[in-house]
Parts: C-alpha cells; sequence; structure tokens
C-alpha cells in the first residue's frame, strides 16, 4: 500500500513544476539566456520524472495474484530507476551540453528583467514544493533522523522529490547568480557556468538516485537495526538454540520478507510437555497404551512447536509492523 504522504507529494511536485516549467519556457524565449534555458530544461525533466514516480506509485498498490504472488511493490522501483536515468539523460546531459556550447558560441542576452522575475516567482513556488515534500517524509520518518532516514528507508518517491526540488531551489539561486553576474560584468560566460553548475548538480542527484534504487530492485536487506531487532526477539524465546540462517528483503519500504531457520532445544519443548509426561507416564500398562501415548505425544510436540513459531512471529510483528511476510522454519 502506497504511503499516502508520498502520493501527495509526489502530486504536488507535478502541479507546481509545471506552472515553474511553462515561465521559465517564457522567460527563456524573452531573453535568450542558457541558464534560463538550462532551468526551464531542468523543471521539464523534474516533470517527466514526478510523472514517472506517481505512475510507479500508483501501480505497486495492485492487489497480489497468481503471477506476483507478494504483490506489485517493488514496481515503484522499476520507475523510480526510470526517472533517475531520466534526470541523468535528459536534465544533467542536455544542461551540461548547452552549457558547453554557450561557452563555445556565445551569444549576446537580451532583457534579463523576464528572467530575473520568473527566477523570484520559481523560487518561491519551488520553495513551497519542497516544504511539501520534506514535510511528506518527516511523517514518514515518525522521529527518527531525516537525512539517515531518507538516505536508507524512505520512499524512494520521496527522496527523489525532496533531492530534485532542494536542487530545484538551489538551480535557481545558480541561474539568478549567473544572469546577474553576466548583466553587471557584461560577460557572458557566466551564463554558460551557470548552466555547467546546474548540469553537474543534476548529475549527483541522479547517480545516487540510480544507485539507491538499483539496490532496492536487487534485493536488499532490511535495515542492520532492524536485523539485529528481529534477531533479538527470536533468540529471546527460550525455546530456541540457535539461528541458523537469516535472510531478509526489503519488497518496499513498508514491507519486509524475512525468512528464518531456527535450531529448537528439544529439551527444552519436551520441560514444556512434562506434565503431559507424567500423567502417560503413571496410566501406561501395556505396549498398545504406550504406542497410542507416543502418537498423541508427536502431535503434541508438533502443535507445541508450531504454537512457538506463531509466538514469535506475533512478537517480530509487533516491533517491526513493515514484517509483512515471515517464513520461520524449525531446523531439524
Amino acid at each position: 500500500m502506497a504511503n499516502p504522504s508520498s502520493k501527495t507529494a509526489v502530486a504536488a511536485a507535478i502541479a507546481g513544476n509545471g506552472c515553474v516549467m511553462i515561465a521559465k519556457f517564457v522567460a527563456f524565449m524573452f531573453t535568450g539566456s542558457g541558464a534560463m534555458l538550462s532551468e526551464a530544461i531542468h523543471t521539464l525533466a523534474d516533470l517527466l520524472n514526478q510523472v514517472l514516480l506517481m505512475i510507479g506509485i500508483v501501480r505497486s498498490t495492485r492487489d497480489p495474484d497468481h503471477i506476483y504472488e507478494y504483490g506489485y511493490q517493488s514496481e515503484r522501483y522499476v520507475w523510480a530507476l526510470i526517472s533517475a536515468v531520466g534526470i541523468f539523460f535528459l536534465g544533467c546531459g542536455v544542461t551540461v551540453y548547452h552549457g558547453i556550447q554557450s561557452l563555445l558560441h556565445p551569444h549576446e542576452l537580451k532583457d534579463l528583467s523576464w528572467a530575473i522575475g520568473v527566477l523570484i516567482f520559481s523560487f518561491i513556488l519551488e520553495g513551497i514544493v519542497f516544504y511539501i515534500a520534506v514535510r511528506a517524509a518527516k511523517q514518514q520518518a515518525k522521529g527518527k533522523p531525516l537525512m539517515k532516514f531518507l538516505r536508507y528507508e524512505a520512499d524512494p518517491a520521496v527522496t527523489a522529490v525532496v533531492l530534485e526540488d532542494f536542487v530545484a531551489c538551489l538551480g535557481v539561486l545558480v541561474a539568478l547568480g549567473a544572469i546577474l553576474l553576466s548583466k553587471l560584468t557584461g560577460e557572458v560566460y557566466w551564463d554558460a557556468i551557470g548552466s555547467l553548475t546546474i548540469g553537474v548538480l543534476l548529475g549527483a542527484i541522479a547517480i545516487w538516485l540510480i544507485a539507491r534504487n538499483t539496490s532496492l530492485l536487487v534485493g536488499a536487506s532490511i535495515p542492520a537495526k532492524i536485523r539485529k531487532q528481529v534477531e533479538k526477539i527470536i533468540e529471546a524465546d527460550p525455546a530456541v538454540e540457535e539461528i541458523v540462517d537469516l535472510k531478509t528483503r526489503i519488497l518496499d519500504t513498508d514491507t519486509y520478507r524475512i525468512k528464518a531457520d531456527i535450531h529448537f532445544d528439544g529439551g527444552a519443548l519436551a520441560d514444556k510437555l512434562r506434565p503431559q509426561l507424567r500423567e502417560a507416564y503413571d496410566g501406561i500398562k501395556s505396549f498398545e497404551e504406550f504406542e497410542k501415548f507416543a502418537h498423541e505425544f508427536g502431535d503434541d510436540v508438533v502443535e507445541l512447536l508450531a504454537a512457538e513459531i506463531d509466538l514469535i512471529e506475533r512478537k517480530i510483528r509487533q516491533e517491526v509492523p513493515q514484517a509483512k511476510h515471515l517464513d520461520l522454519e524449525a531446523e531439524i
């Protein structure tokens, strides 16, 4: 199930960037500024990428079926990865190319008042969208340090929007500074430097997002702290002798799969059945009665083992709500 705050953050980013993109392209038409074109391309890339993020969020909410029995949660990582690649090639690539072209073939800038006005408007709107995205991330973090949460645990859609909007605000300031320097000094290369700087910022964000989503698609394990918490819960059960094997995977930020092979202490289990053993021992008078007891005792051991596993699973789910797929098995 997609987190509502993720959907809100992405929807706000789509609406805000749509307005800003139109304003920036209009300003570029009036000024011919390379930095302004870079900002317009930057916003277009953000808009397209956020549409992809929204597609991923919607498609990931589909119910499990016979083809994907664990559900479609991981599909959001596919679309988030496509989005990150788009940022790199469309946002970073085109912007850097235009900056290089502006350095090699400088052109005179026209009236810059349009550019300055649009950039101030963009900064205000981008700031509002950034605030909404940060608020959504804080809601998901639930008191955890925000930067650490964004790096390791956050919904990649929210992380992408937060980072993109942060760079968008920073990019607006870079473009504004480049345009003002060009106007004050009369040197148009400042405009080209602004384009290159914005392109490098986009490239850095894209590379980080590509790495993050790739790790989730390949099958990253749950955070080390939560894994230790799961191990502690299992080992705290008196009937558990040792954890033979423990494997985990993040299906999505709200869904973990945890598989554990556990060696149970047969003596500890037998101690729990001691009253039944004493009662049966006193009543056995023949081999037939002993054989009947052995069958019943075997069933009791199996039921007790199943009850122990159920108890451990309940404790894990209480402390780690994301552990929706648990597979605990007794190792023989």
